[in-house]
């Protein structure tokens, strides 16, 4: 398998995405809106997107098989897996914010080979395979060239529908937002992946998540020399529902502060 070749041809079915989705943002009417559960929305606009990019990769790469998050195919595990978000962002996209995603990402045996973001509102084309690097609309990126956890721009997501554990998340948040430079909430755990990739953030954290939500920005991450885990530091953070994500000068002492706040 030609991972290069593969990728080139999932990013333009992730751009087709984001160009279906963008024309539906100039009509779309909330009261098509649906709700899943507590705070979890859905459109029309999600569940066609997901359709377009599952018929794309069937004709690209047939062997694999889909955890989608619009359920709109059958979940059959297979040693090669796509994992899809159609929108990471549907809130900021219903109330009209532009910071939504198309993210999609190849597992083999669990592990992430191909990771595909598309950002359609900056046209910005996020993108990398297995040892060969991550890219930013065809440029070589690398995470931040950072050692000091308070000369850093931090990225998190707010809990929206588990609040078990408010108490350890805000008291991680009141520490950083006293120690660091900032802390950001953009609304799509895909575009902070994506931008600690490219060292617009040095580090994002988050729990609650779903594998769809983090599978191709694992990857950037990895291939932008950056690290990924989870709160504490064992099992896969694709699948965990918890991610730290940082720059390795950061790393050590940013995943140190979220494990002691989230071991009380």
């Amino acid at each position: 398998m030609n991972l290069n070749e593969l990728t080139i041809k999932v990013c333009q079915v992730a751009k087709q995405a984001g160009v279906f989705i963008q024309n539906e943002m100039q009509h779309f009417q909330t009261s098509k809106v649906e709700t899943k559960s507590l705070n979890q929305l859905v459109s029309y606009v999600d569940k066609n997107a997901e359709q377009k990019i599952i018929e794309g990769l069937r004709k690209i790469f047939p062997e694999a098989g889909f955890i989608a998050e619009e359920e709109t195919v059958q979940s059959e595990q297979k040693a090669y897996m796509w994992v899809i978000d159609p929108l990471d962002g549907t809130t900021n996209f219903i109330h009209q914010l532009p910071v939504y995603s198309v993210s999609i990402a190849l597992l083999h045996e669990n592990e992430p080979v191909i990771g595909v973001i598309y950002e359609p509102n900056r046209a910005e084309l996020f993108y990398a395979w297995k040892t060969g690097g991550a890219y930013l609309n065809g440029r070589k990126i690398q995470v931040k060239d950072n050692n000091c956890l308070a000369d850093s721009l931090l990225a998190t997501g707010f809990p929206y529908y588990d609040f078990a554990q408010m108490d350890a998340y805000l008291q991680t948040l009141q520490y950083f937002l006293k120690n660091t430079r900032g802390m950001r909430r953009m609304g799509s755990a895909a575009i902070d992946l994506a931008y600690v990739a490219c060292g617009r953030f040095d580090g994002f954290f988050e729990y609650g998540l779903s594998p769809w939500d983090v599978a191709a920005g694992v990857l950037l991450v990895e291939e932008a020399g950056g690290k990924n885990s989870t709160f504490n530091k064992q099992g896969n953070p694709i699948f965990a529902k918890e991610i730290i994500s940082a720059s390795k000068g950061i790393y050590e002492e940013f995943s140190g502060v979220i494990q002691q706040q989230f071991k009380k």
